[in-house]
C-alpha cells in the first residue's frame, strides 16, 4: 500500500532509499467511513494525507451550515489544510469522506522535520507546491472571474471519473451557484 505513495511522491522528485525509509517511519494508514469528517473547521490542521482510495470533499460551511465545496480530491492525490499547517492556526476548510476511503495519513510536523534533514524531499516539495498550488490552482482562480457557471460546469464534466462520483448539490455548490441553476444549466444542455 505504502508504494503507491511512494511511486506519487517519486513522480515530482526522486527521493533516495534514505529519505524514502524515513517517510514510511511516518506513513499510518487509517480508514474512514463515508461522510466522516477527517478536519474539521476551526481544528488546527495537524496531518497531511494521500489518498489510496475513496473521494475527499474540501469545503467550508455558509451561514446556513451547508458546505460549500472548494476541492474534491480523488485517488492519488495530497489533501491537507495546508494554509492552517503553515500558519500555525485553526483551519478554515474542513475535510470530509464523500466515499468510503483509505489514507495514508502523515503527521504535519514529522513532515516538516523531514524537509530540514533530506534536501531531496525539500525538492519534492517545491515541485509539488509548484504544479499543485501555481500550475493548477492559477486556471481555477481565474475560471472562477471569467467563466460562467455553465463554462465551469463543462470544465468539470470533463474530469469524468470525478464528475460520475459527485452528487448534484456537490457540484452545484462546488460551481457557486444553486441546485436549481444546475437544473437550468443541465437542461440547456440538453437541449
Amino acid at each position: 500500500m505504502l508504494e503507491k505513495i511512494i511511486f506519487e511522491l517519486n513522480k515530482y522528485y526522486h527521493l533516495s532509499e534514505e529519505t524514502t525509509a524515513a517517510l514510511r517511519d511516518i506513513f499510518q494508514v487509517k480508514l474512514y467511513k463515508k461522510n466522516e469528517i477527517i478536519l474539521n473547521e476551526g481544528d488546527y490542521a495537524r496531518y497531511y494525507y494521500f489518498v489510496y482510495s475513496g473521494l475527499l470533499g474540501y469545503y467550508k460551511q455558509n451561514e446556513e451550515g451547508i458546505p460549500i465545496y472548494k476541492l474534491f480530491f480523488e485517488e492519488n492525490s495530497f489533501c491537507a489544510s495546508t494554509a492552517a499547517i503553515i500558519e500555525d492556526k485553526p483551519s478554515e476548510f474542513s475535510i470530509i469522506a464523500l466515499e468510503d476511503a483509505i489514507l495514508i495519513r502523515y503527521s504535519a510536523e514529522k513532515f516538516r522535520n523531514l524537509l530540514l534533514k533530506y534536501h531531496d524531499l525539500a525538492l519534492f516539495h517545491i515541485a509539488y507546491l509548484e504544479k499543485n498550488w501555481v500550475v493548477k490552482k492559477e486556471p481555477l482562480e481565474i475560471n472562477l472571474k471569467w467563466e460562467s457557471a455553465k463554462e465551469r460546469y463543462l470544465d468539470l464534466y470533463q474530469n469524468q471519473t470525478l464528475f460520475k462520483r459527485l452528487k448534484q448539490h456537490q457540484i452545484a455548490s462546488y460551481l457557486g451557484i444553486t441546485p436549481t441553476q444546475l437544473s437550468r444549466i443541465r437542461k440547456e444542455l440538453k437541449d
